[in-house]
């Protein structure tokens, strides 16, 4: 008991310590630079507390549940010795992790809108959503392909140097082909599928495949899966708006 409040303890302490360059930047421009008192400070700090506590939860929720949980699942999968499963596992944990990301529903709901008032797509609530919805699709299936494509680098030891820079060499080559309209959202699509939700599993996942084939090293084969998970978003998106 008395082990478990001291790694309570440990986490809100690292939270806070973490949390306090944000807090410290933020006060010393409102205070420094617009003079200004802060509004409403109780709220401010109660949220602070807030934020604190989240945090540490959500860091103890990771060592606890995802990264075993992923890990495992790919241990077994190797162990199984059954490919077709593996990379179906890859697909469906890429797939799925990506289609409920927050941060991946929140920018499509607005992509559409700025869509619609642009004349890029019919107005109307309808043609909104379905823009929306093949969207958060198109950029859920990329991430799916991206880690079929990432399981099958370690299980052949490809290096990932050579996979990324044509990766790239190919986003670029289509930012010049795509609609101006779609570049900016292909290249937050991107980004915004590394969250809170898929990085854990991800990274779970990698580090656990790695770990169990001979001659793959976990430090250098288990990590760069969330890089191609950034990467063939960028593609994937920017050829769906040559499409639509």
């Amino acid at each position: 008991m008395i082990e478990r409040i001291k790694q309570i303890g440990y986490l809100l302490e690292s939270s806070a310590r973490d949390l306090a360059p944000i807090v410290i930047v933020v006060a010393f421009f409102q205070v420094v630079v617009l003079r200004q008192p802060l509004p409403d400070l109780d709220g401010i700090i109660v949220g602070l507390i807030c934020v604190v506590i989240g945090l540490a939860l959500f860091v103890q929720g990771l060592e606890l549940a995802l990264f075993p949980l992923g890990e495992n699942m790919a241990e077994g999968l190797a162990r199984k010795g059954n490919l077709l499963w593996l990379l179906a596992f890859a697909y469906a944990l890429g797939f799925g992790t990506t289609v409920a990301e927050p941060a991946l529903i929140a920018i499509a709901e607005e992509a559409g809108k700025v869509a619609s008032n642009a004349g890029f797509i019919e107005p109307g609530e309808d043609a909104r959503r379905t823009y929306a919805f093949w969207l958060r699709f198109t950029v859920a299936n990329a991430v799916g392909l991206s880690l079929v494509i990432g399981v099958f680098r370690i299980l052949k030891g490809w290096p990932i140097r050579y996979l990324i820079i044509g990766g790239y060499l190919i986003v670029v080559a289509l930012t010049f082909l795509a609609p101006p309209e779609i570049v900016g959202i292909a290249y937050d699509s991107g980004g915004v599928t590394t969250s809170t939700i898929t990085v854990p599993l991800v990274t779970a996942l990698g580090v656990g495949l790695s770990s169990m084939i001979r001659g793959r090293n976990p430090l250098t084969d288990g990590f760069g899966l969330i890089a191609f998970a950034s990467l063939l978003p960028v593609v994937f998106v920017l050829i769906y708006g040559m499409v639509i």
